[in-house]
């Protein structure tokens, strides 16, 4: 009995092969933990600063943790680590600047959310009252809601004119052009269209109704235009991108039971693509909901509600940011105006991603069903 556990024991362990030759699971957070405490010290030279500090241990780190890996595994397995670490590293650069737009607005919007300034205008609001609000450091008197509804008027009758003509550019360019010439230029000034500047497309608008209406007119409808012209190069992009990856199959099929051009567009087509269209209309919303030059030149601004886009100057949420920011009310008080530019600037971020979900939830709603 002796014997045998002695034999046992003096057996040589076998190593495993599938697991030799690769890398510990604590390599990589030792190198990162020793990365941070280098980066750290670096800074600590040029003298100490969170960005100095968080860029020496990225590039620590993205050097060491390679060499690391290739040391045990190899150099193929190590030029894989350093293109993961790299594209890492590429997703934190990227969302660190919207994770600071938005910690920022959040920050500086929230205090100043609240339901006066969501159902109140800024009708009656004077440097004393913002001087006397500014020296007891009370809320800041006066609202938004004359920018939030000016906001939705405008950009709805933006959507009203521009979906209709995208929609059916887009139809004309994958159902019936087939590549002639007119498609060709069509496709070119859409391109064209779509880098654009913004303030282009109001200083468009507003000469072509001072041409019909008199010079220095501004309205609701002339942004709505504006914003038109800015709509449609995307509406046209999504909805043609949606067409196109139509089966041609259902076509010819609809085709091949007597069914006209015509009906087969509309029965057929447009309800199989539905899904990406409506969620392209909705983003082309969210992408022109927060143009401020092109509103700052056709429709100005107003400091109580008009939602007649047809009669006198109107307010928007981007113009009410740039109105408050540039020209406070009190100019020796300046603190009320800018918490009220930062109350609606978040709640024009909560608009834009309101959309994108809506967006999102459309597309899922009107996505083909498959299987049973």
């Amino acid at each position: 009995m002796s014997i045998s556990t002695q034999s046992k024991s003096s057996t040589p362990v076998k190593k495993n092969s599938l697991t030799s030759g690769q890398r510990p699971k604590w390599l990589v957070p030792v190198v990162m933990v020793a990365a941070v405490v280098v980066g750290a010290a670096l800074s600590a030279l040029i003298g100490f600063g969170i960005a100095t500090w968080a860029i020496f241990s990225a590039v620590v780190f993205l050097v060491a943790a390679p060499i690391a890996v290739t040391s045990i595994e190899g150099s193929r397995k190590g030029s894989d680590a350093a293109l993961t670490y790299v594209v890492y590293a590429a997703f934190i650069l990227a969302i660190i600047p919207l994770v600071s737009v938005i910690w920022t607005v959040l920050a500086r919007g929230v205090p100043t959310i609240s339901i006066d300034f969501l159902t109140t205008t800024m009708g009656g609001i004077t440097g004393t009252v913002d001087q006397a609000a500014a020296t007891a450091g009370d809320r800041p008197p006066g609202g938004a809601l004359q920018a939030i509804l000016g906001t939705v008027a405008i950009t709805f009758w933006a959507t009203l004119f521009s979906v209709p003509i995208g929609l059916l550019t887009a139809i004309y360019l994958v159902e019936y052009s087939n590549d002639g010439w007119l498609g060709k230029v069509i496709t070119f000034l859409v391109d064209v269209m779509t880098g654009v500047p913004s303030i282009v497309a109001g200083l468009f608008a507003s000469a072509l109704f001072g041409l019909i209406l008199g010079p220095n007119t501004r309205m609701g409808i002339i942004g709505a235009v504006a914003l038109t012209v800015l709509m449609i190069p995307t509406v046209v992009k999504a909805t043609e991108e949606m067409l196109k990856i139509v089966p041609n199959e259902l076509r010819e099929a609809s085709y091949a039971l007597g069914v006209r051009k015509w009906r087969t567009i509309l029965k057929v087509v447009i309800p199989t693509s539905i899904s990406g269209i409506a969620s392209g209309v909705t983003l082309a919303i969210a992408r022109v909901i927060g143009e401020t030059a092109p509103l700052l030149v056709t429709v100005g601004y107003f400091e109580r509600v008009n939602l007649n886009v047809f009669n006198d100057w109107m307010a928007t949420l981007p113009t009410f940011i740039y109105q408050q920011l540039m020209r406070p009310v009190a100019p020796t008080a300046p603190d009320p105006s800018t918490d009220r530019a930062w109350g609606a600037a978040l709640i024009l971020i909560v608009f834009v991603m309101l959309l994108n979900l809506l967006a999102r939830l459309i597309a899922k709603a009107f996505a083909p069903k498959t299987g049973r």
